[in-house]
């Protein structure tokens, strides 16, 4: 549920862009794009009559968009890229894997899942050339080698999995005329955070809008909050632990990221509708308030994906605007952020496959999905000023300035407990049930092997 909707486009395409596959969306030599890197990648593959498999998690608009930078992989090397995806495509990768017959390349949402095609001898190492590279290249560097890292069959940790188009969801948002209106300024830290929810109350007002009302999913937006506490109170080691179950979920650390939500959830003053409202809102309904006049809520928790759901007619940098969800200033945890993303692995090795993950480390391949539509990426070269908005460009500049990048933990977990023991428990905890007890409960729920 998360995955789909924070690859939600959240910008319309930019006018003129093609979407026919082999077009070059932009002309090479012209614009602020990094074409350097281009030719010197075209002139270190030849390729020519060779055809590349790429298969991916991308379809309809996004299969355009991502078609459109595979183009310039065709232009430089002169290979054929054959793109292909599925409505089942967490499924289908698994069956060609095990049927000999996958594509050259694969990417997926999933780290989970990746890992255990590793596991199983599926996905060839990226060497540690890669390692290297993104440790150097992209911002939390470290961050991007842990998330692609995996256990081989022989048991050891090598790196499998290239980082590419990433989501974040360490976003507050808010409204820029209403904060001017009340005099107020935008956070830079969680104490700074906490005041100004209280200063709101005291103005007579309501600082926060949540729901958590998802259908079968009710829950998994009190997931991300917790997520983000984790991080802001507890160092990364801590977060990875807690995924990974190496400290149970019941763990002081854990419980204290929930209470962490329920300062802002389980007060009535502090939401729109009362405490008691949280669990029964539909978070697509929840942004709302932000636009009402008065104001019902003045600030809103949620990912990048969200104005999909914002009133008709709510322009983004005007009517609506995000901050990042600061971190404590006491806390020495650095600038973390929570999100989530895609992998490129190589499931059939060759000089084709090799080629378009080295494709992957061009500024050209990143710079062109970023002119185009929601795309985000930690890659330190890139020219910025191609972000076809500012929306997308503040959203870049989180991830460029981040010390520690963490994927979202409920996708990370056995299914039982992060898409449901976790969605549930949450639940339960809004509606006043004590944090420990729900802590324990979700703990019981985990799966023993």
């Amino acid at each position: 549920m998360k995955n789909l909707l924070t690859g939600t486009a959240v910008a319309m395409l930019t006018a003129g862009i093609a979407s026919a596959e082999g077009h070059l969306a932009f002309t090479p030599g012209e614009g602020d794009f990094n074409w350097d890197s281009l030719t010197a990648f075209g002139e270190a593959n030849d390729l020519t009559g060779q055809t590349v498999t790429v298969f991916g998690p991308w379809r309809g608009d996004d299969q355009a968009l991502v078609e459109n930078v595979i183009a310039y992989f065709e232009d430089a090397t002169g290979a054929t890229v054959e793109y292909s995806s599925s409505e089942n495509y967490e499924q289908q990768i698994v069956i060609d894997a095990e049927a000999g017959s996958p594509p050259d390349v694969a990417v997926l949402p999933q780290p989970g899942l990746i890992a255990n095609l590793a596991s199983r001898g599926f996905i060839t190492p990226l060497g540690d050339e890669t390692q290297t590279w993104l440790e150097e290249n992209y911002a939390a560097g470290e961050s991007w080698v842990s998330l692609g890292t995996y256990a081989g069959p022989d048991g050891e940790d090598r790196l499998y999995a290239f980082p590419y188009k990433i989501d974040v969801k360490s976003l507050v948002w808010y409204s820029p005329e209403n904060f001017e209106d009340a005099g107020y300024e935008v956070p830079t830290s969680m104490e700074e955070l906490k005041a100004l929810t209280e200063q709101i109350v005291a103005d007579g007002g309501t600082p926060w809008c949540i729901g958590l009302g998802s259908g079968g999913a009710t829950g998994w937006p009190a997931t991300d909050w917790v997520e983000d506490m984790m991080l802001r109170t507890q160092p990364p080691e801590t977060y990875d632990a807690w995924v990974n179950h190496e400290i149970p979920f019941d763990d002081p650390a854990v419980i204290g990221a929930i209470e962490e939500f329920g300062y802002f959830a389980r007060n009535d003053d502090f939401v729109a509708g009362g405490a008691g409202a949280v669990a029964s809102t539909d978070f697509r309904d929840s942004p709302k308030g932000l636009f009402s006049s008065p104001p019902q809520c003045y600030m809103h928790h949620q990912a990048s994906f969200i104005p999909t759901f914002f009133p008709d007619g709510i322009e983004l940098g005007l009517d609506a605007d995000f901050f990042y969800m600061p971190s404590y200033a006491g806390k020495d945890l650095g600038n973390p952020v929570l999100g989530a993303g895609t992998l490129a692995f190589i499931t059939k090795d060759g000089d084709g496959a090799r080629a378009f993950l080295e494709f992957l480390k061009t500024p050209i391949a990143h710079e062109i999905w970023m002119a185009q539509s929601g795309f985000l990426t930690p890659f330190k070269s890139v020219n910025t000023a191609n972000y076809a908005n500012d929306t997308l460009k503040k959203q870049g500049d989180i991830l460029l300035d981040a010390t520690t990048f963490r994927f979202d933990a409920s996708d990370l977990m056995p299914g039982a407990v992060g898409a449901g023991s976790f969605w549930t428990g949450m639940v339960d905890y809004a509606g006043g049930k004590d944090a420990a007890e729900v802590a324990a409960e979700i703990e019981q729920s985990w799966p023993a092997n």
